[in-house]
């Protein structure tokens, strides 16, 4: 992806890193936001719970493939021995959970991905091997399922002619800070002007763009979307 004088963007970097996906960090942020009634931060009993609950369905031994198809893509935090181009039936990628945090303030919340249901959404599989499924996961969960928004998901994603059996996070329905449908000028507003401690929510679209650019990925829906929100922020 080029802008109009041809050269090459750049991702930006992304704030969140594995050394903060740390129980210690997650209760910082329970003493900060757990009394203000703008988060509820599940506990580590919770995620192991719905964790291990989504991992009986995994057979022993074997090899662990997560499906990413935002932030999961670029800088997914956990430890992995191979990443594969992909592609899921029956879910498409919307901005559709608003976030008080991460790419926004409880002032001005943000708006992240999500999958809903319906289409299809193209991304990336990363295999974690199987002797650090433990490990890894628990990195995964703190990361994706910090306060519920999500519901892990078992997918079947299409790479290099194979199908492979993944996790994947789909956005619930029933969590109060599920957007649903957002109307397109307040996403293109929200995603234009938002900013928390892990940057702004259009680095995070710029982002996703370049990547699923450099994956040779269409994706209309998000490459549309980014050009009315660099028309909203008065980039070029």
């Amino acid at each position: 992806m080029t802008d109009d004088n041809g050269k090459r963007r750049q991702f930006v970097n992304d704030g969140l890193r594995r050394e903060e996906l740390t129980e210690a960090r997650v209760a910082e942020l329970t003493r900060e936001y757990g009394d203000t009634g703008i988060m509820r931060i599940h506990t580590e009993a919770e995620r192991d719970a719905d964790r291990h609950t989504t991992l009986a369905a995994h057979p022993k031994n074997q090899d662990l493939w997560i499906f990413g198809y935002g932030s999961l893509m670029w800088n997914p935090a956990f430890h992995h021995s191979e990443t594969r181009s992909a592609r899921i039936f029956g879910y498409h990628r919307r901005f559709c959970l608003w976030t008080p945090l991460g790419r926004g303030t409880p002032e001005r919340p943000g708006l992240t991905l999500g999958l809903q249901r319906g289409g299809s959404c193209h991304g990336l599989v990363l295999r974690i091997p199987w002797q650090q499924i433990d490990a890894e996961t628990r990195i995964v969960w703190r990361r994706e399922m910090l306060a519920g928004g999500y519901r892990p998901t078992w997918v079947r994603a299409r790479c290099n002619g194979q199908v492979v059996r993944a996790i994947t996070f789909v956005c619930n329905p029933e969590h109060h800070r599920f957007g649903g449908k957002v109307p397109l000028a307040d996403a293109v507003h929200t995603i234009a002007t938002a900013e928390g401690r892990l940057g702004r929510c259009r680095d995070y679209l710029h982002n996703l763009v370049l990547h699923l650019d450099d994956l040779g990925l269409a994706d209309g829906q998000m490459h549309r979307l980014y050009k009315l929100v660099e028309s909203h922020s008065g980039q070029v």
